[in-house]
Parts: C-alpha cells; sequence; structure tokens
C-alpha cells in the first residue's frame, strides 16, 4: 500500500518540530528527511541523513524524530533509517532554512 499524500504531508508536518541543534533549523527544511512512508502495520520508516557523517548529534535527532512521529495516532512504531547516500548539501535546503541561516 502506498502512503496517501495526507498522511505524508503529517508525517512530514510532525518532522518539522525536530530541530537540529547546530544549525536551529528543523530537519525537513533543511533537506535531510529523503523519504516517509507507512505500512498497513502502521511501521513509519523514515529515511533520512544528517549534515554530517560525524555529527554526535545523531542519536539526539533520531530519538526526537521517534518523539514527533510517535504524537500521531496512526504511527505504530517508528524505523529511522540514516543514508550517506545522496550525500547532503547545502542546496537540499528550502529556500526558508537558505535566508534563516543567511545563505545565498
Amino acid at each position: 500500500m502506498a502512503i496517501d499524500q495526507d498522511m505524508k504531508d503529517s508525517m512530514l508536518g510532525a518532522l518539522e518540530n525536530v530541530i537540529d541543534p547546530e544549525l536551529g533549523i528543523d530537519i525537513v527544511n533543511l533537506g535531510l528527511v529523503y523519504d516517509v512512508d507507512l505500512n498497513e502495520e502502521g511501521l513509519a520508516t523514515v529515511t533520512m541523513t544528517l549534515t554530517s557523517m560525524g555529527c554526535p548529534l545523531g542519536p539526539v535527532i533520531v530519538d526526537q524524530v521517534k518523539t514527533a512521529l510517535g504524537d500521531l495516532p496512526e504511527v505504530k512504531d517508528i524505523n529511522v533509517n540514516i543514508v550517506w547516500q545522496p550525500a547532503w548539501s547545502k542546496d537540499m535546503m528550502s529556500r526558508y532554512a537558505k535566508m534563516a541561516l543567511g545563505i545565498r
């Protein structure tokens, strides 16, 4: 079953509450979230990356992702899949994030 756009929007909306502690911008606007999915059993899968491989705050961000999605009634369990391909770059940030960080 493919996740519907409303559910995807709800999940991304919840993830906008997860703030990258280093940059002070949420992980969605930073472009760190590559995909969200929810299966029939209520298992949410988030495919995301971090701003750097050695990010010491990775576990903190993963915990925050689980907390944010755990607030959605449809979500029963959460799998956070950290990937390094494609590598994150500033180009993936939303216009809002770039403006907030003063990047042109």
